[in-house]
């Protein structure tokens, strides 16, 4: 069942009595159960399941079981924040990082304690996080300078980029590094608007995704005819770039791309398309075979209940929906971590979660 159609059925059968008192999967499997008790208590006054399987984990389509661990349940992993995005994994020091953009800091998150601490405070508004190819963090900062900045091995920041052709960017949202050293990010104006989770400034430049040469440095525009383009993410090949469109209308939409070895990108079609004003893409990351795990949430429509969406959805490499990981808030982005690179660390609005998943992430820094 294609998204926009599994959407709609959701969205018409989630209100009735029936949907309302049930706990298993609706008909078929293709249609979201978050509005049953166990989710509903979960949107309340969230706790972790005692029970295997975690009927947090939803299956939509049966080539999710090959995803799902029987006895592996969603935690939380730390909550109290205001805006949580641009989770990495940094693997050599076995912690993650990962922006509170609102409190205007990176947290960081350790395997061994289980401690969030401030990595960085002041963090210019700090929202997607990648590495680079020597292991060096690479930020998004979306506010006064809205640069993209590089973290030495010796704790100095330096500047990458902090304009096109001479003009400010707007407010890098998501970046991602490929495998030849060159650095992707989006740069819509959503941190412009507001003294909440940037500063209020014009918008100089259109709405784009840019790139910066790994050898060079050099900053190329790659793609402006998106609106609000948001999470990205490489195919395992690195010969697909995905984007979200993010106030694309009526609503959201994944584009795909074909990626050429200079960098240049053809092709663009609609990989996933959200079906429904209510649906919101954000974050994005592709596992080892090709499937898309997507921040999911509302889009704020009148009359939907975002706790029937909030979570993570998982969409096949061919844009189907095949499973549904139902979360208490929002969740903005996410990535893949841990020892075996099959932890699933999900940044969600308050609280980071994690869910330990059959599989791992296409990406290793």
């Amino acid at each position: 069942m294609h998204a926009t159609t599994l959407i709609k059925k959701m969205q018409e059968e989630q209100f009735t009595p029936a949907s309302r008192g049930r706990r298993g999967l609706l008909k078929a499997g293709l249609a979201f159960a978050a509005s049953t008790p166990a989710v509903t208590a979960r949107a309340q006054g969230w706790q972790p399941s005692t029970r295997y399987p975690d009927p947090a984990i939803e299956t939509l389509d049966p080539s999710f079981a090959k995803y799902r661990l029987f006895s592996a349940s969603v935690e939380r992993l730390a909550t109290g924040f205001r805006w949580m995005e641009g989770p990495v994994w940094v693997g050599d020091g076995n912690y993650l990082l990962l922006s509170d953009v609102a409190g205007n800091k990176i947290v960081r998150w350790d395997e061994a304690t289980g401690q969030a601490t401030t990595f960085r405070a002041n963090s210019n508004y700090a929202n997607g996080n990648t590495r680079d190819l020597q292991g060096r963090l690479v930020t998004c900062e979306g506010a006064v300078t809205r640069r993209i900045s590089r973290t030495e091995h010796s704790g100095r920041i330096v500047a990458l980029a902090d304009n096109f052709e001479g003009k400010p960017f707007n407010s890098p949202n998501d970046i991602v590094c490929k495998a030849d050293g060159s650095i992707w990010f989006t740069d819509p104006p959503f941190q412009t608007s507001n003294d909440y989770e940037g500063r209020i400034a014009k918008a100089e430049l259109p709405d784009a995704v840019y790139r910066i040469d790994g050898k060079s440095g050099k900053v190329s525009l790659v793609l402006n005819d998106l609106k609000g383009p948001n999470g990205l993410c490489f195919s395992p090949d690195e010969k697909k770039l995905y984007v979200i469109e993010g106030r694309a209308q009526p609503h959201r939409l994944i584009w795909a791309f074909d990626v050429a070895v200079d960098g240049r990108l053809s092709n663009k079609t609609i990989h996933v398309d959200a079906g429904s004003p209510a649906g919101a893409l954000d974050g994005i990351k592709c596992d080892a075979d090709g499937n898309i795990w997507a921040g999911w949430g509302s889009a704020g429509t009148p009359g939907v209940d975002p706790a029937t969406l909030d979570g993570v959805m998982v969409f096949n490499p061919q844009g189907k929906p095949i499973g549904h990981v139902h979360l208490p808030e929002r969740c903005a982005n996410l990535c893949f971590g841990g020892v075996d690179n099959n932890r699933l660390f999900m940044a969600s609005s308050h609280s980071l979660y994690a869910l330990y998943v059959n599989t791992r992430g296409a990406e290793i820094r």
